[in-house]
């Protein structure tokens, strides 16, 4: 796709969604990571309701180690995998307080090295906490960015490699939430909005 269709296509999103941020709620780059880490395969507004009440009693890594692994568990039954999340909580909050200081690490070298963290998490930790330019490839960005015609590849990291190329870097926080609200809000999976899509003119799937 030609970089002036691109702009095209940003301003067109930005117009659907001219305020775009993440939706999990957090107050620290450590919380949006474990909310992160809990929105895997759940949607963010069930672990707004765990974290609502977590985060309130547990703020950092040292008050997590507090808990054993099933009271966390526990805490947070109510999300999808909750028993492996929970170990994977425990573990990166033993690593950060070991290896960092309780603080979370700035680049994604490091971030994927934590427990169950790849390259989607420490993108949407990266952006979001610390406003490092970066492009979280979640199924809505992936579905949606091969929709519209930015892309065209089944492999998720393409996917993140080939919108980096092709979007101004300075841009790419803003392009990866104005995806996410996209997949979530108006080309839905299952029941898309085409009737009220700006982008319905050079949609690939819709021509």
């Amino acid at each position: 796709m030609e970089k002036e269709v691109i702009k095209i296509v940003l301003e067109m999103l930005e117009e659907m969604h001219p305020d775009p941020k993440c939706e999990l709620i957090y107050g620290s780059p450590f919380q949006l990571l474990i909310a992160t880490v809990l929105a895997a395969q759940a949607t963010d507004r069930k672990v707004n309701e765990v974290t609502k009440e977590l985060f309130k009693l547990y703020k950092c890594p040292e008050d997590f180690l507090e808990l054993t692994e099933a009271d966390l568990a526990d805490k947070i039954k109510s999300i999808n995998f909750y028993k492996t999340k929970a170990k994977n909580i425990m573990d990166i909050c033993r690593v950060l307080v070991i290896k960092y200081k309780g603080q979370v690490p700035e680049s994604r070298e490091e971030l994927v090295k934590l427990k169950g963290v790849g390259r989607k998490t420490a993108n949407v930790v990266l952006s979001n906490a610390f406003d490092i330019p970066a492009i979280a490839v979640d199924t809505h960005v992936h579905r949606v960015a091969n929709k519209i015609g930015l892309v065209e590849t089944e492999d998720v990291l393409k996917t993140e490699l080939e919108l980096e190329r092709l979007i101004p870097e300075e841009q790419w926080s803003k392009a990866h939430n104005y995806l996410v609200l996209h997949g979530r809000y108006v080309c839905n999976a299952k029941k898309p909005k085409c009737s009220q899509c700006k982008l319905a003119s050079i949609c690939r799937s819709h021509i």
